[in-house]
């Protein structure tokens, strides 16, 4: 499948980094407090630590919930991602249904693994309360070529947590997450991005944060182009999640005005633009206070 042909897109690295640079040289009079609390309310709070334990969720999902008293002027973040076996401490411990549970699935970070416990897994987290669902591209098809068992997998998961959703008379979000930094090549950010939005993507997602290279304006610039044309060609609108070493206000402003600059204004709602972070939060509100804030 030559999919860059199909939505008539092709990525030009030299016109893409003029267009990143044009961005990030006329930020520093763009970030607003409303901005800020813009960019804090797309925000995926994330701890996908091995060390991980019930308290240490639960802890963090508290400090969520306290916002509304200590900061009331901010808006909730999206939603706290974490593995899929916390997905139940997170339903259980918010106060509120707008701070979604997103858990990582499909043998996260790898995703190598045999698809029926991938898509198991998938069903344990909507089981457990997950709201929003972020696997991972099967890399070791998708590497080879093999576009077909690639987005079956895709394909496959989205159906059996859509079945699970229905059967608890919810609706699931589904991630899927390209894992960018080891795509290398926008040619191939692009293939990949296409790829996944055809086989029932709700978002398209960087990173991980678990190998050596992660978000990068690139690969998002990349991936925003490619919602456009699918959307330009569909009439779908899928979202775009940055993730994996967004950890300053300064790097959430230079992603969301690519997303804004690429896919314009009504795409930057927690709908269709998020940001998966473990540190930007004290960023963000350092910058809006302008002090330190160490509060997460």
């Amino acid at each position: 499948m030559d999919y860059l042909q199909k939505y008539g897109y092709a990525p030009v690295e030299e016109e893409i980094a003029s267009r990143i640079q044009a961005i990030a040289s006329n930020l520093e009079g763009l970030a607003t407090p409303e901005v800020l609390k813009r960019c804090f309310s797309l925000m995926d709070l994330t701890t996908l630590k091995t060390n991980d334990t019930v308290a240490s969720v639960r802890k963090l999902v508290d400090k969520a919930n306290r916002l509304a008293d200590l900061y009331p002027d901010y808006p909730l973040p999206a939603s706290i991602c974490v593995y899929p076996n916390f997905a139940s401490v997170v339903r259980e411990s918010r106060n509120s249904p707008e701070l979604h549970v997103t858990t990582v699935s499909s043998c996260f970070p790898s995703a190598q693994s045999f698809l029926e416990i991938k898509v198991q897994e998938c069903v344990l987290a909507v089981r457990g309360g997950a709201d929003e669902v972020d696997i991972v591209l099967a890399l070791n098809s998708f590497l080879a070529d093999d576009f077909d068992t690639a987005a079956g997998e895709i394909v496959a998961m989205r159906k059996a947590i859509d079945a699970e959703a229905e059967r608890l008379g919810r609706k699931v979000v589904l991630k899927v997450i390209l894992e960018t930094g080891l795509l290398v090549t926008p040619e191939r950010i692009a293939q990949a991005s296409f790829l996944a939005m055809e086989s029932g993507a709700d978002f398209i997602k960087t990173s991980t944060g678990k190998v050596e290279v992660n978000a990068t304006p690139m690969a998002a610039y990349v991936m925003c182009s490619c919602i456009k044309a699918y959307y330009e060609k569909t009439g779908v609108r899928v979202g775009f999640k940055a993730a994996g070493g967004i950890s300053n206000a300064k790097d959430a402003l230079l992603y969301y005005y690519i997303g804004s600059s690429v896919l314009g204004k009504e795409w930057m709602d927690k709908d269709h633009f998020r940001f998966g972070v473990s540190r930007l939060g004290n960023s963000l509100m350092s910058a809006i206070e302008q002090k330190t804030v160490n509060y997460f």
